[in-house]
């Protein structure tokens, strides 16, 4: 068994020896079927990311204990209230914020979103960003002029998307990129401004 396999049977044995701590988070994901689709599918996006291979409900009590930034997805998840309510005993990470008011889509994916501020209006199916994300509106207290992202778009590492920009759907955008723009859908992106550099071939 490799190093990593041994550190996540470790991290599995603490996460069941301590799931008590989780009990009300355990109860809203048993009950609340279409939450439980959400979350499932975003477990699904970190599937690969272990070595072992477990059902939704362990992987859910898995990440719920070892990735505070999953619980901060989670959080935004169940609602503000529900996260008044929970967040204080199990916090998330205080550095990856999720804006209350922006909608995501299912199958999300941070990628260790350290310093990452999230402020879209809306965010698709199968979103995945990394650390040094700022997504948000030109000036405080603009709501409505915040980006709207598609589905399917990945981010690399330290982008910058702001203003009313849409973003379509299927796109890559390279790391350092600051989005300033509308990007179409199906293409690869990079740059200060960022602009399309490569179309995707999407098969029908």
């Amino acid at each position: 068994m490799d190093k990593r396999a041994i550190r996540d049977c470790v991290n599995l044995t603490k996460a069941l020896l301590l799931f008590w701590l989780y009990i009300p988070h355990l109860f809203l994901y048993g009950v609340r079927k279409s939450l439980r689709k959400i979350l499932n599918a975003d477990l699904e996006r970190r599937r690969d990311k272990s070595e072992l291979k477990l059902s939704k409900g362990f992987m859910f009590l898995y990440y719920l204990h070892n990735d505070r930034c999953f619980r901060t997805l989670f959080y935004h998840r169940i609602g503000p209230v529900g996260e008044l309510l929970l967040g204080w005993w199990r916090p998330g990470d205080r550095y990856f914020t999720i804006s209350k008011t922006t909608e995501i889509g299912e199958g999300a994916y941070f990628a260790h979103p350290f310093v990452t501020e999230i402020n879209a209006r809306s965010i698709g199916k199968n979103f995945s960003c990394r650390h040094l994300t700022t997504i948000g509106n030109k000036r405080d207290g603009d709501n409505e002029n915040r980006p709207m992202i598609g589905d399917n778009v990945t981010l690399g590492a330290n982008v910058t998307i702001l203003g009313g920009v849409t973003i379509g759907n299927n796109v890559t955008i390279g790391a350092g990129s600051v989005v300033v723009k509308d990007l179409p859908d199906n293409c690869v992106a990079v740059g200060n401004p960022c602009k399309p550099i490569n179309l995707l071939k999407i098969d029908c």
